[in-house]
């Protein structure tokens, strides 16, 4: 399995999103200048989260984006399936006729269990999560008083 541009960008965008908008909107031309992402092409990615839910957009001068749940409430997991699609590492298509087969033992043992712990591992992250790591990164969480 691998995440395409579209969920690499659109997860990082909307972490620059949950990171900058502090309650109000974000114009996408923002979120695409820090990111160096295509502005154009972050407004296909919002387009579908806009439709999942995900953020909110307001037109006008003082529009953008906005989160519609607070960032504990939105997983990863959420996020790249809208972009992504299914999170499964391989489907492969059985032929159940001819009984048990190697093919099937494989997509059970192997292929089923990696794409459980795939989600699992991505819907335990939520942008909150995303949001304080980064600060923590970047410095800007808690300030340190040392003695």
């Amino acid at each position: 399995m691998k995440i395409s541009t579209k969920g690499r960008y659109g997860l990082r965008a909307l972490l620059d999103l949950a990171v900058h908008s502090q309650g109000e909107h974000v114009p996408l031309s923002n979120i695409a200048e820090r990111q160096t992402i295509s502005e154009n092409y972050l407004e296909q990615v919002f387009s579908s989260l806009r439709k999942a839910g995900i953020i909110k957009s307001v037109k006008g001068a003082q529009g953008g984006y906005i989160l519609a749940d607070k960032a504990s409430d939105i997983r990863v997991g959420t996020i790249l399936r809208v972009l992504e699609g299914d999170l499964s590492v391989a489907n492969e298509e059985l032929n159940h006729d001819s009984g048990a087969s190697i093919q099937e033992c494989i997509q059970i043992k192997v292929w089923d269990q990696m794409t459980e712990r795939v989600n699992e591992f991505v819907d335990s992250i939520t942008l909150e999560d995303l949001v304080q790591e980064y600060k923590a990164m970047s410095g800007n969480g808690a300030i340190m008083y040392y003695i």
